[in-house]
């Protein structure tokens, strides 16, 4: 049996359906720290100035991480989509940041065309 797809999506609502359960918030998140190989890297390319690959690529795989687990808290909830997802950082200790990914769990349904 394969794996409910939730709809992930900024929007409060989704086109054509309705909100017929709200189940809750549903939150995921990571903390990364940077490695040191690529603080050196980057520290270099501070000096000439323009865009942090090595960041970049660490902070797209922490908000990858942060969305699938809350992902999957919407998943165990039943829900078919989370409505209004956000993402949020905050730093936890010198190199080392939170990844939050949170919105809010839903089951909808289609909603009826009125004649």
């Amino acid at each position: 049996m394969g794996r409910m797809k939730v709809l992930l999506t900024t929007l409060d609502a989704v086109p054509g359906h309705r909100v017929v359960q709200v189940l809750g918030v549903v939150k995921g998140s990571t903390v990364r720290a940077k490695h040191l190989g690529k603080d050196l890297l980057a520290g270099f390319r501070t000096l000439v100035g323009g865009e942090i690959p090595e960041y970049t690529e660490m902070l797209q795989e922490a908000r990858e991480q942060a969305e699938q687990r809350m992902v999957e808290a919407a998943r165990q909830l039943g829900a078919h989509a989370v409505l209004g997802v956000r993402y949020a950082t905050a730093s936890v200790m010198a190199g080392a940041a939170e990844i939050l990914a949170y919105g809010t769990a839903v089951r909808l349904e289609p909603s009826r065309e009125r004649p």
